[in-house]
């Protein structure tokens, strides 16, 4: 089932999520909703706060970046398969010299700005089935999953921009809590009607 998709402006996407037992209700359900939900808005990642729920949940499938010829053949190749559940997830390093790449969110929609992070992370994580992992991730599969990270912990990727680029885009946040943004999606604004 296609979710609604929780725009900028609600108080879940600022919230830090709670982690989940394997006996959280309807777990499969609800990971093949976001699945589902995710590629009807054309996206690499969503994290439960995105449909509305706070907890330590997201879904992420980087190949659409396999398909970029920008990338160097070996990240190509580290995208070709990257889909993976994450459940509980910490990340417990994050290491390199912070490299910018132009970022987006389905909640913030028509907002793209360079995000500067680490290109490393070392990250523990259950699978949909609770198995426990621990991976060492880098380039752009390390930054789809702390972009959702992020999401999890109660931080946008707007939250990492300057005071002047924050000034910038202000209006255009202004527009999207009040739903006045075009989306090809279902989205649902913290102040306006739900609609499609």
């Amino acid at each position: 089932m296609i979710l609604p998709i929780i725009a900028y402006g609600n108080p879940v996407l600022k919230k830090k999520a709670k982690s989940i037992s394997e006996d959280y209700p309807q777990l499969n359900e609800l990971i093949n909703n976001m699945w589902e939900t995710m590629y009807n808005a054309s996206g690499v990642g969503l994290a439960a706060p995105q449909i509305g729920l706070p907890i330590r949940l997201f879904v992420v499938d980087a190949t659409p970046f396999a398909e970029d010829d920008d990338l160097l053949e070996n990240d190509q190749e580290d995208l070709k398969d990257f889909k993976k559940v994450f459940i509980n997830p910490t990340i417990l390093e994050e290491e390199g010299n912070e490299w910018d790449f132009n970022e987006g969110c389905l909640s913030i929609p028509d907002v793209r700005e360079d995000v500067f992070r680490k290109p490393k992370i070392k990250i523990e994580y259950f699978d949909q089935d609770f198995n426990k992992h621990v991976e060492e991730l880098d380039g752009l599969a390390a930054r789809v999953v702390q972009h959702e990270y992020d999401h999890i912990e109660g931080v946008l990727f707007t939250d990492k921009l300057s005071a002047f680029k924050k000034q910038l885009i202000k209006g255009k946040l202004a527009n999207i809590e009040k739903g006045k943004v075009k989306v090809s999606y279902n989205m649902k604004f913290p102040k306006a009607k739900k609609r499609r």
